[in-house]
Parts: structure tokens; sequence; C-alpha cells
């Protein structure tokens, strides 16, 4: 075995089964290890790396404003945190933003708000706000967050666990406006669901919901870590219902692959709950971040990358449904956003990632049936096809050996 395999598995903790692959090196859409062999990347660090690897515009802004002024917490006002929040509020339509560095804190951040704004501004008893959230959710991996889970194994030896949340099955409007109760503070919500095998709601399932909480005055907020910033062919996936939440969440894409970066969007009755010291972050919103968030969100725009992942995802889902094999059950996704569904009597979807990444594609499993394709929003038409032929070879393969078996 690799000699940093095995260091790794001495002395990190085994909370993830990575692949058996060595990376040293990452350059647009393309990976490369320890012994010099490439590979196509078609998961983007779970849709961290949607510019793609060492942008050289976000390279240069990291080292520029790394040479200038990196940390100095927000015990002081800097010069380029602002500028980042006017320009990220006025893309999403919020009013104020509270930066954080991870998924699960901007999702810690929007349920304190939400809790917050039922006892100050909706006028729910103290300690009796609840949120509702959906069967199947991934929202991060706090107490808090695998406390609202669906899935055994993240909450598995981790309690007691925070009390004020409902779980009802995702897609169902119905169920939502069912659940609700005077005491609702918030419906948090990914658009797509990520880790659960890229769910696709019901084409205006979003529309429904966000009409139901405006009914009964109950914020609806949206977790587009994964999925906004341009992976789902929109610069936000809620867009495709055309709705406008209470409150956002944002993380993965907004570093550009070079930091963790995230944020709480809300307009001001919602973010106006926050008093010095409620909340905060000794990283949260630095300089470094700021600088290159900015430049990230420029870069989306000035090349396309939300119409790219219309445009490319749509095409791809097109070729990957045309494969005639026993081992696909389903294909869904939009954009750029896509999973694969593998028949459980077939394979395992860590088995044909292990044949993928023999075929030079490195991707990534979701739960045991789902093989994700998330690459980097920069990706070529001419690059996907040559995944395809990549991808047909490894089922290729894999019918013949079973037959062999």
């Amino acid at each position: 075995m690799n000699t940093i395999i095995d260091l790794e598995e001495d002395y990190c903790a085994h909370n993830y089964q990575p692949l058996p692959v060595v990376l040293v090196h990452g350059e647009g859409v393309y990976l490369w290890d320890d012994e010099g062999q490439n590979y196509l990347d078609m998961m983007s660090a779970y849709s961290a790396v949607s510019h793609g690897h060492a942008h050289p515009r976000l390279v240069k802004t990291l080292i520029e404003q790394a040479q200038r002024l990196a940390v100095v917490s927000r015990a002081y006002y800097t010069d380029k945190l602002p500028q980042f929040l006017e320009r990220i509020c006025l893309l999403t339509n919020q009013d104020r933003a509270l930066p954080m560095n991870t998924g699960a804190e901007a999702v810690e951040t929007a349920i304190k708000a939400a809790r917050k704004w039922a006892y100050k501004v909706k006028g729910v008893e103290n300690d009796k706000a609840e949120i509702i959230t959906c069967a199947g959710n991934f929202h991060g991996r706090t107490i808090a967050i695998i406390g609202f889970s669906s899935e055994a194994q993240y909450r598995d030896g981790f309690g007691p666990f925070p009390a004020g949340f409902k779980s009802i099955p995702f897609g169902d409007a119905s169920a939502l406006e069912a659940a609700i109760t005077p005491n609702t503070a918030a419906f948090l919500v990914e658009p797509i669901q990520g880790e659960a095998g890229i769910i696709v709601p019901p084409d205006g399932y979003l529309a429904e919901c966000a009409e139901i909480c405006n009914k009964h005055n109950v914020l609806l907020i949206c977790d587009e870590v994964q999925t906004g910033l341009g992976r789902t062919g929109e610069f936000l996936a809620c867009q495709h219902d055309d709705v406008q939440p209470d409150g956002l969440i944002l993380g993965k894409a907004l570093g550009g692959g070079l930091l963790p970066i995230s944020m709480f969007l809300a307009r001001d009755d919602v973010m106006g709950v926050f008093n010095p010291g409620d909340h905060g972050s000794t990283f949260g919103g630095n300089p470094l971040a700021a600088a290159v968030a900015f430049e990230a969100i420029s870069v989306l725009g000035e090349e396309k990358l939300p119409e790219r992942s219309k445009e490319l995802g749509a095409y791809f889902i097109k070729r990957l449904r045309s494969l005639d094999t026993p081992f696909i059950k389903d294909i869904r996704g939009r954009g750029l956003f896509i999973g694969m569904e593998i028949d459980p009597t077939k394979a395992t979807a860590r088995a044909v990632c292990e044949e993928l990444l023999r075929n030079s594609i490195l991707s990534k499993e979701t739960h045991d049936t789902v093989v994700r394709f998330t690459p980097p929003l920069i990706i070529t038409k001419e690059e996907l096809d040559w995944a395809f032929a990549r991808i047909k070879h490894v089922f290729e393969t894999m019918e013949r050996m079973n037959s062999a078996a």
C-alpha cells in the first residue's frame, strides 16, 4: 500500500473512507496523483471547486491579500468585508449577511436567527420555537444538525440531541402545511437534496412551500451550500421556482476552492435580532476570505458559469440517460449537479467509483447506491464527452466481470 495512505490511516481519525489515490496537484478540471497519473475531477470537492482547481484569478487574489492582511478578527473593521457583503446581498436580494467559515456553521447561524426571530418578532413563547426540516436532509454534522437528521449513522452514539425540530417528507408541500403550528419559526430545506442522492423535488414544490410559509408567517430558509452559486444552472437553485427565501445559506464554492467561506443571509427583521456578543467567529469574514469570495463571485458572472452549468448539465444528463446497462436505475439532476443511481443487485456505488478511478475519473458515492457527477463548472463539452466514453467503458467492463463470475 502507498506509504502516504498508511501514514494517514495510522494518524487520522477514520471518519472518512477515501478512495485509494494520493492527490498532489490540481489545475482546472484535472488532478494528479503522486505517481504522475492525471484524472478528470467529476466531484469538485462536493461542489466547493466550481471554478476549477487553482483558478489563476483566485490564486492571484489569495496571494496578494495574504501578503497584505489575512486575519484580525471582527474586533475591528476591515476594507474587504463590506465590499463583498454589499456584492453578495445585492446578488441574492437579501438585506444583510453574517459571514462564517463552514456550511454547518452557517446553518447553526440560521437556526439561531430563526429561533430568536420567533421570540422577538413573531411572539412565540420562549423555548417553544420549532423548525421544520425534511427527511433525507444534510445540513452538516454538528450535534444540533445531526439531531434532526433522518440518517441513523449520523446520529448513532452521539445523543442526546436538542429538541425543537420536526421532520416531514421532502417534496411534499402538503406535509409542510400540516406540520406548521403557531410555534413554527422556520422551514429549513435544500432546494435539491445532495447527500440524499441528488433528489430533485417536483416542479413548483419550493414555490408552493414559499406560499405556505408566507401564509403562516414562517421563515423559508434555503440551504444552498451545495446547490448555490451556479451549480444547478441558476445562480441559486431556488430561482428555478422563482422563489425569494427569507433566509439563505451559502458556502463551498463561495471560497473558490481555496478557502472555507460560508454565510447566512436574510432580510432586516431576521438579521436584526442579533446584538453584539450574540454570535460570532474568529475567522468568519476575515479579509482574506472576503477578498477571495468577492473575486469568486466576479468570476462566476464574468465566465458565465451558471449558464455553462445549465447547458452542459442538460447535455450530459441526456448522454448518461442513453447508456444501455442494467447497472443504472436512474439518472437525475439539474445543471451539473447529477446523480446516477446504481442497481444494488448489480453493484455498489463504491465499486463503480473504484472502477471509475481505474479509468482516470474521480467521483464519489453517496450512501450505497448513488454516484455523483458534479464537475467544475469550467468543464468543456469535449471533456464531458471523454468522461462519457470512460463511464460507458466502465459499465461494459463491469458487465463482463459479472458475466464471468
